[in-house]
């Protein structure tokens, strides 16, 4: 004897939510090991060793970033770097190093180029800077700012685009970044971001020249 209509919709029922729930199961496991795939370095002898007060730019002074503004990881095994972005910190040198050390300001670059060429690193390059507004961006680059204003032409030395080229050239050695705009990019270029930096009157054409010209001398 065939089976009533309403048993059918009871099975096709039972049926869709267990088939739902393996569908549900298998995204979170996927979630869960693309998640893992990031944290494997994380095991006893996986990660890589750290030096306290080490620098990742030859001649940069190190001054530590909250931990608040930054997450710990092991870049370039757990997320590749493809990109660096150019930042205009919006005020002096010393506002921008107490920014980045404010936990409660949530944000801060791996660097800060001053007027003068001098570079500070308060990020390593392993970790991720929450530098760009943006969390993909934010796993794949590496962040640098300028002290100045984006309105004032006066802030970008010669000195200033001198010393960052040469730390972006560098970037671009170590993770195999070429050399272009499309991987050298301003904040304002960042998907979803509200920021205009680094302003109308970055020199583009001449800050990317220089990164060439730094990026073919043998170190």
């Amino acid at each position: 004897m065939g089976a009533s209509k309403k048993d059918t919709d009871k099975r096709l029922g039972r049926r869709a939510l267990l088939l739902g729930g393996a569908a549900a199961a298998v995204g979170t496991a996927v979630l869960a090991r693309d998640e893992l795939a990031h944290l494997w370095w994380r095991l006893p002898g996986v990660e890589k060793p750290r030096v306290a007060g080490a620098v990742d730019f030859r001649g940069a002074r190190w001054v530590a970033a909250s931990p608040a503004n930054y997450r710990r990881a092991d870049r370039p095994d757990d997320y590749s770097i493809d990109r660096v972005v150019v930042h205009v910190t919006q005020g002096g040198f010393s506002s921008a190093v107490k920014a980045f050390q404010d936990p409660d300001h949530r944000a801060a670059a791996h660097y800060i180029v001053r007027k003068d060429g001098r570079i500070t690193q308060m990020i390593r390059e392993l970790d991720v800077a929450f530098h760009a507004g943006n969390r993909e961006y934010n796993e794949r680059s590496v962040g640098i700012e300028h002290e100045g204003f984006v309105e004032r032409r006066s802030s970008f030395t010669d000195a200033m685009y001198a010393s960052s080229a040469r730390l972006t050239a560098g970037i671009c050695r170590r993770y195999d970044i070429p050399v272009d705009r499309e991987h050298i990019i301003g904040h304002v270029e960042v998907p979803g971001t509200d920021h205009t930096d680094p302003g109308p009157y970055w020199d583009w054409d001449r800050y990317m020249k220089l990164v060439r010209q730094a990026s073919s001398t043998k170190v």
